[in-house]
């Protein structure tokens, strides 16, 4: 079941989307934040790469979540910026590729700014994108 609620925070807009932490889900995170990136008026090559570092967040998380897991992603929207976090409940012992791993290369080369938290049974990967000109 896949689960899309907007609310309206101070001064941006939230959107929250619940899918099954399965790859073929993969494609409704991408379509969001294509959309959302395009409200921002984004180019067209920073949404495709915004696209590319959900798609590659998710991928990282997809491999130690729990079984039947619902990936929660949170997309905050402000004047210039796009928040993207990815929450997914893990495995006992999971843990996210390092710093140094190729796919962080690719997550900190595609956005403004990438971190990722592991507490209590669950990992979170958030990208912050800012747009051309906003830095």
């Amino acid at each position: 079941m896949t689960q899309l609620t907007g609310q309206a925070a101070i001064d941006d807009d939230v959107v929250h989307l619940t899918v099954p932490a399965d790859g073929g889900y993969l494609g409704v995170l991408r379509t969001a934040t294509a959309g959302l990136a395009a409200r921002l008026q984004f180019a067209l090559d920073e949404i495709e790469d915004l696209r590319i570092a959900v798609d590659e967040a998710c991928a990282m998380l997809l491999a130690i979540a729990t079984r039947d897991a619902e990936l929660e992603c949170r997309f905050a929207v402000t004047e210039d910026a796009l928040t993207v976090e990815v929450t997914v409940p893990t495995v006992r012992g999971a843990t996210l590729p390092g710093e140094s791993s190729f796919a962080w290369k690719v997550l900190t080369a595609l956005t403004t700014s990438a971190s990722a938290t592991a507490a209590d049974g669950r990992a979170t990967i958030a990208l912050l994108t800012r747009r051309s000109g906003s830095y």
